[in-house]
């Protein structure tokens, strides 16, 4: 059991870890370097007299060769780890009589995407180099509070009778209630229109790599537990 769980996770967590990266390479590196360039003055959105002075351009898809090893070495390994999550999750269900699929599988990618993505994004939306935000502490805990509530209000409906899906929808609900720490007002040195299409790519992004991490994790566990 434990090779199965290590070697399906190992194999999975590499292979998207690499098309993750590929992903941001394409899709969210240029829109972070066009933040960069706001953050360091070299770009502004308003001149001081009022004319627009934004550029879209063509920024580079990528950046120094070291910088981009280490996107690709540190996707390679966060979805590693997030694939022996899931292998962990799957060898509990397994236990409780419950069947892993591919298909069933790719639910759960999309459901770690929801956990660990799109609920947190909900109230601390991906942000660009040099957007001002609130104190850093305050939104890692909310942060780590709404991905931890999410994950186990999401299993409780999937796998809990009607009472506990009815104590999972609350927990799901519960930190976005309670609210995410913000500022009183809204400023920042980026064009708001390069912000949004940032966290759609990101979130595109994400989206894409957790469902190819919960399908590859189930096929590579069904396939390494019958052989």
């Amino acid at each position: 059991m434990f090779k199965n769980l290590v070697t399906s996770a190992v194999f999975a967590g590499v292979a998207v870890g690499v098309i993750a990266a590929a992903l941001q390479f394409w899709m969210v590196t240029p829109l972070l370097l066009e933040g960069e360039l706001y953050e360091t003055g070299a770009r502004v959105h308003f001149a001081t007299d009022g004319s627009t002075q934004s550029d879209a351009g063509h920024p580079a898809l990528f950046t120094e060769p070291a910088r981009d090893l280490m996107t690709v070495g540190f996707n390679m390994i966060t979805f590693t780890a997030f694939a022996l999550l899931l292998a962990v999750g799957f060898a509990l269900v397994e236990r409780g009589g419950h069947e892993i699929t591919a298909k069933g599988g790719l639910i759960w990618g999309l459901a770690g995407f929801i956990a660990m993505q799109l609920a947190p994004a909900v109230g601390l939306p991906p942000e660009l180099p040099g957007t001002i935000a609130a104190d850093v502490e305050l939104r890692q805990v909310w942060w780590i509070c709404t991905v931890l509530a999410t994950a186990l209000g999401l299993g409780l409906i999937a796998y809990g009778p009607m009472a506990a899906g009815l104590v999972g929808a609350a927990l799901i609900a519960a930190p976005h209630v309670i609210g995410a720490p913000h500022l009183d007002t809204y400023f920042g040195v980026a064009a708001p229109e390069l912000s949004a299409h940032f966290v759609a790519a990101s979130l595109g992004t994400s989206a894409i790599a957790w469902a190819l991490l919960g399908l590859f994790t189930a096929a590579l566990w069904v396939k390494f537990k019958d052989a």
